[in-house]
């Protein structure tokens, strides 16, 4: 699949990550400490986690990454949900000052997990930022353009969300920036919305128009996982 026509430099992707975690530090640093123990959008993961998880690439060199990678593969079974999952309770378990401290460390870092791109960095700043915000009910959108970068990695990549598979049939519509993917029963939603769609969350639909939107909230697999890896 070729870059589309408004596919961002390097430089930029890397800007709007810094503009991503810094959003994310001013949400979670203002949130009571009962907030951090409350759930996220994803399965099993309190804010606390989501905060922990966002500290592990950016703030480890790639060699100790890729050595926790591994190690946390073998006890997770050989599965990347398991392993993501191992590696994010762990670090999870660290005092919230800590995680604070290593979360405002990470916002210009471009350091990455192995075999992974800057825009999946964004990808998994944006989102997770949402899993923390939805989840309590605060109201913190992504900027529609880094936000458009990111559901442009998602679409134009299998793994891990198979989100051109999950959303055959349906032509996919942003509102508030020029946007297009799929074919079929229109959805229409802001670029923050159709991009939790695209990365599986359902509490997206509740933010969805469009003749194929109701049809859509049927449609989703029971399987679908409110989780980022």
């Amino acid at each position: 699949m070729s870059a589309p026509d408004y596919w961002m430099a390097e430089e930029d992707v890397w800007a709007a990550i810094a503009t991503a975690r810094n959003s994310f530090v001013d949400l979670v640093a203002g949130l009571d400490p009962a907030d951090w123990e409350r759930p996220s959008l994803c399965t099993g993961w309190r804010v606390h986690d989501v905060a922990a998880h966002l500290t592990l690439a950016p703030t480890s060199s790639r060699a100790a990454l890729a050595l926790g990678f591994a190690r946390a593969l073998l006890r997770g079974r050989a599965s990347f949900d398991g392993m993501m999952d191992i590696l994010t309770r762990d670090a999870g378990t660290r005092p919230r000052e800590e995680i604070l401290a290593a979360l405002h460390a990470a916002v210009g870092s471009h350091h990455l997990a192995p075999g992974t791109t800057p825009r999946v960095a964004l990808v998994d700043a944006l989102v997770h930022t949402q899993d923390v915000a939805v989840a309590l009910g605060i109201d913190a959108p992504a900027p529609p353009v880094a936000a458009r970068e990111a559901a442009e990695r998602v679409w134009a990549v299998s793994f891990p969300f198979r989100a051109r598979q999950r959303l055959a049939g349906f032509r996919l519509v942003a509102a508030d920036v020029s946007w297009r993917r799929g074919e079929g029963q229109q959805v229409t939603g802001s670029m923050t919305a159709l991009l939790l769609l695209l990365t599986g969350r359902p509490a997206a639909l509740a933010h969805l128009d469009g003749d194929g939107a109701r049809r859509l909230a049927r449609s989703l697999a029971p399987h679908d996982r409110e989780e980022l890896p």
